[in-house]
């Protein structure tokens, strides 16, 4: 198993590859995150060792820009402070798992044991369908390279038809996953935003993406 490790600690670094090769694995090192993003790049690891905090591009961006380019080696997050958000920015960028320093190396190894074990399945961090595109990080959509403004209950909904794409999901499906567990409004608030959804990403663009489906419900395919 190779494993690369992106710190520029030397200190920490120079004791993980030690202790990671000590249990078999090969380790490879760099320093900065455009050496790291280039060699993640160039070779085949098993799994990433990632710190946030790094000289050049930062480890969200080198973590952002992997899973761009459809590289879905799973990615352990260092992060400097035990916060919340820094957590999320990781998960929601790609990245599988995290640990904040001070950590265990126990601890490390066993969350990298458990990473390679689960694989590299893909999970894309944007979603797209022809030429519609959504980024639920950043929350953005565009579509044919244009930029289309949805409120945030139209992206919600969007995106849930997006990721259940050529499903059919019905108005109920739709509440329970976009409003919240006690709405007991009527189910036509749907359709609404639906509407309102096609003369957006639809009509302008000559194009039939969410398709109606009688007596069921919706079904976001291809035009």
């Amino acid at each position: 198993m190779r494993i690369l490790v992106v710190d520029d600690e030397p200190r920490l670094a120079a004791a993980l590859k030690r202790g990671l090769v000590a249990e078999g694995f090969a380790v490879d090192t760099a320093d900065n995150g455009d050496d790291g993003l280039w060699m993640a790049t160039e070779h085949p690891y098993d799994a990433i060792v990632l710190d946030i905090m790094l000289p050049g591009i930062n480890g969200y961006q080198v973590c952002r820009q992997l899973r761009d380019a459809g590289n879905w080696t799973p990615i352990l997050m260092l992060t400097a402070k035990d916060g919340e958000w820094d957590e999320a920015e990781a998960l929601d960028l790609g990245a599988d798992d995290y640990l904040s320093k001070p950590f265990s190396f126990l601890v490390l190894l066993a969350h990298l044991r458990a990473l390679i074990r689960r694989g590299a399945p893909e999970r894309p961090v944007r979603l797209e369908v022809d030429d519609l595109v959504i980024d639920p990080v950043a929350r953005t959509c565009r579509r044919g390279g244009q930029e289309v403004t949805l409120t945030s209950r139209e992206f919600a909904v969007l995106e849930y038809l997006m990721r259940h794409r050529g499903e059919v999901v019905t108005k109920s499906d739709v509440v329970a996953n976009v409003w919240d567990a006690h709405f007991d409004g009527d189910l036509n608030v749907v359709e609404v935003h639906i509407s309102a959804l096609r003369r957006k990403i639809d009509a302008p663009f000559d194009t039939n993406t969410i398709h109606t489906v009688r007596g069921a419900g919706y079904r976001l395919g291809e035009r």
